[in-house]
């Protein structure tokens, strides 16, 4: 459904990879979700209304055009960009990434604003969230009388 008007609709979120046909298949398969389309310099995952691609880190079409994308030069670094994944069963989701190549960064635990959330890197070192959708919280207001 295209956007309309001052309303537009977020179409594409494009994570920059070293490899796309590796991210996708490790998004596939830690994740849960299926191909849309690869053809070697780019990849598609059907994800709801708003599609994750991959694309490589440097390319001629944009470098020039809009800069060189900055990566994270160590594990105590991280891009000022994350994913995040929403899961019915977090601690399911966090396991399955961990079995298929993500690394553990943060077990999920339940969170003060009504979610629950575990953090993983991907195969690029990029910060992935599975989290739980949030939910209301229990007693927003517990020092109110």
């Amino acid at each position: 459904m295209a956007g309309s008007g001052s309303n537009p609709v977020l179409a594409y979120v494009v994570v920059y990879v070293k490899d796309v046909a590796k991210s996708v298949a490790f998004y596939s398969k830690a994740f849960g979700y299926q191909v849309r389309r690869l053809d070697g310099r780019w990849g598609e995952l059907e994800s709801g209304q708003t599609t994750i691609a991959f694309t490589p880190v440097h390319q001629h079409e944009t470098d020039d055009v809009t800069g060189q994308v900055h990566t994270s030069g160590s594990r105590k670094e991280r891009d000022p960009v994350e994913v995040c994944l929403v899961y019915k069963d977090v601690d399911a989701a966090y396991k399955k990434a961990v079995e298929n190549g993500a690394i553990g960064v943060s077990e999920p635990e339940d969170k003060e604003w009504g979610q629950r959330v575990g953090y993983v890197r991907d195969i690029d070192g990029i910060v992935v969230r599975l989290g739980s959708f949030v939910s209301e919280p229990k007693n927003p207001h517990p020092h109110a009388s």
